[in-house]
């Protein structure tokens, strides 16, 4: 291969003004261009994983849906309107058909990641067979997470040889081709709704699946596969890892990264082989060597990849150690979960150990925006784009898009100083172990500076706090969740006058952050993040399902709401281990910072 780039890039010099060279599988191609005179050009390579999931053979479309058993399977956004309707649209115009319900044969779930048993899947394609189920209809994919649910019923079916069809509102669809071309479905089939559904009346959700979404599904079901859905999944394959995979300017580079989804849009450094090489001087890994096989997109993430993602974000080739156990990270369960939801969840991570120092990240004020804390942050970014498979619009569908990831460091210095134990001792390291934990945010920002030096009154402020900082706005999603608590040096040691380890901090907090019943009942009513409960149950019903289903009861009220009452009914918001109390940030300011997201894993930093 580097036999042919060297003729290649000899023929560039025979065109000053123009060649660019593109290299693909084992063919070559020179394309001209327009470009300045002498501008210098560059050979790059690849910073996408490699796929690893084969393409499966697809069953042939049916001709009719008469006389066959059709199984619609789904709980997402308005299924008991919509589904019905379907079930009666089936029957009526193929009498001899047979419809069958979720309540019969259950559903899929997300699909598993390839070497994952899931055992709601197994039963799902058990029932399927059982049944002799010959096309499945799936949905509603109207948000990030469901979409992924709905689609695995479909992915289930198509794997033993039943089409299947998904319904998805109109910004959803991208991401239902995308999630199964990633689970070896090459041509997925999708009806769309038009609109989003929970904003609909039931009048609505009818008439639209009578008159739209119907013919979507039977088209769906009973049209021929094409040349052109196939090719919607195009594996890069036939190169090795460290070749060269396009000549041109740094113009012309960047536009190409684009135009493949190998960039995030921003201008980046060039990833040469020179440049890559030097990142894997400080591993002992060998280029070609397996560092995870990252979910969305199953891709087989090499040392090498890693190198070319350092590269292109501006980090140093030393911190290469580091951008190895953050990938390592990416493939955690409870970090990643969330990731394709609707509301937003952005990485970031925080570090701890002698790397922090060494590295020179920083801990103090404006630690975010220091250059090696950016430069990380940014291959964050990248690395869920070429690493893990994970593409804006098309499987992280947050609705008004996403923040940088950023990069905290711990005070290891305050925590001495005020006699509390760094992070990463807590989560069982060791004090000289480096260590990595990914998370995830929905919010940055917000912060608060207490202006009292009682540390009773800073624990309740934080836990009332707390309390308006659930999952999404108003708290109208799970109670329970994880938070980060940005605590600076200042606010930790008066803190640490009263509680003398993080821990009894969480205990505090855990007691006294309850928030009226009342108010979880209207949020969640009214702003429910999956559905609309107005539709199936009165308000006075929802709070007897809250009431029961999240522990209320019967508390003093909470020391900032101002009422006569002894008593009101209250629920938790927090559980022990599901909060991590860091101390970073600015030494000269009073702040706070609560950050309610995803789940943390750590990984030493090797």
């Amino acid at each position: 291969m580097k036999t042919i780039i060297s003729i290649l890039l000899s023929l560039a010099t025979v065109f000053p003004a123009a060649a660019r060279i593109v290299l693909c599988d084992d063919n070559c191609k020179v394309e001209f261009s327009a470009t300045t005179e002498n501008e210098p050009r560059f050979a790059v390579v690849s910073p996408a994983g490699m796929p690893t999931v084969e393409i499966i053979q697809q069953a042939p479309l049916l001709t009719t849906l008469e006389g066959k058993t059709i199984a619609i399977v789904g709980e997402s956004f308005m299924t008991n309107i919509i589904h019905p309707e379907i079930a009666r649209l089936i029957t009526q115009h193929y009498p001899t058909a047979k419809v069958l319900t979720i309540e019969d044969v259950g559903m899929a779930g997300v699909y598993p990641a390839p070497g994952v048993t899931r055992r709601s899947k197994d039963e799902f394609q058990a029932k399927l067979k059982q049944y002799g189920v010959d096309a499945v209809i799936t949905g509603n994919c109207g948000c990030g997470l469901c979409t992924q649910k709905e689609c695995g019923s479909a992915i289930a079916a198509e794997y033993i040889g039943i089409p299947a069809v998904v319904i998805a509102a109109p910004t959803f669809v991208e991401q239902v081709y995308y999630t199964a071309t990633n689970n070896g479905v090459a041509a997925p089939r999708v009806a769309e709704y038009p609109g989003a559904f929970a904003l609909h009346t039931n009048e609505e959700l009818i008439t639209n699946t009578r008159n739209i979404l119907w013919d979507r599904i039977v088209t769906a079901l009973t049209t021929p596969i094409t040349d052109e859905e196939l090719k919607r999944h195009n594996p890069d394959i036939g190169r090795g890892i460290t070749d060269d995979v396009y000549y041109g300017t740094t113009e012309q580079i960047c536009t190409h990264f684009q135009e493949m989804k190998w960039s995030d849009g921003l201008p980046f450094i060039l990833p040469t082989y020179e440049r890559v090489s030097r990142f894997m001087e400080h591993t002992d890994l060998a280029p070609e060597q397996t560092v995870a096989v990252l979910p969305i997109a199953h891709r087989n993430t090499t040392a090498w990849h890693v190198a070319v993602n350092g590269v292109m974000a501006g980090c140093k080739p030393e911190y290469m150690p580091l951008l190895i156990a953050i990938t390592e990270a990416l493939s955690a369960p409870e970090f990643r979960r969330t990731l394709a939801s609707t509301h937003g969840w952005t990485p970031y991570c925080w570090i701890n150990g002698p790397i922090v120092e060494r590295l020179g990240i920083a801990t103090g004020q404006g630690g975010i925006n220091s250059p090696a804390n950016m430069a990380i942050g940014r291959f964050i970014n990248l690395a869920l784009i070429n690493l893990a498979g994970y593409y804006v619009g098309d499987n992280r569908m947050g609705t008004f898009g996403y923040p940088m990831p950023w990069v905290l460091a711990e005070d290891e210095a305050s925590c001495e100083k005020i006699g509390w134990q760094p992070y990463h001792i807590r989560a069982g390291f060791d004090k000289n172990q480096s260590v990595v934990t990914l998370c995830s945010a929905l919010t940055w920002g917000g912060n608060m500076a207490p202006a009292t030096t009682d540390p009773q009154k800073i624990m309740e402020l934080l836990a009332w706090d707390i309390t308006e900082r659930g999952q999404f706005a108003l708290g109208s999603g799970k109670q329970y969740t994880h938070r980060t608590i940005l605590l600076t040096p200042s606010v930790a040691a008066t803190l640490a006058a009263k509680y003398s380890t993080p821990e009894q901090l969480e205990q505090a907090l855990i007691k006294t952050a309850r928030r009226p019943t009342s108010e979880r009942v209207f949020a969640n009513y009214y702003a429910n993040p999956g559905s609309n409960p107005e539709q199936r149950r009165t308000v006075r019903q929802w709070e007897w399902y809250i009431s029961n289903n999240e522990d209320s009861q019967l508390t003093p009220p909470p020391v900032w709401h101002a009422t006569s009452d002894s008593e009101i009914a209250t629920i938790p918001t927090m559980k022990r281990g599901m909060t991590a109390i860091i101390i970073t940030g600015d030494d000269s300011r009073n702040k706070v910072q609560i950050m309610p997201g995803g789940g943390f894993t750590s990984r030493a930093v090797k």
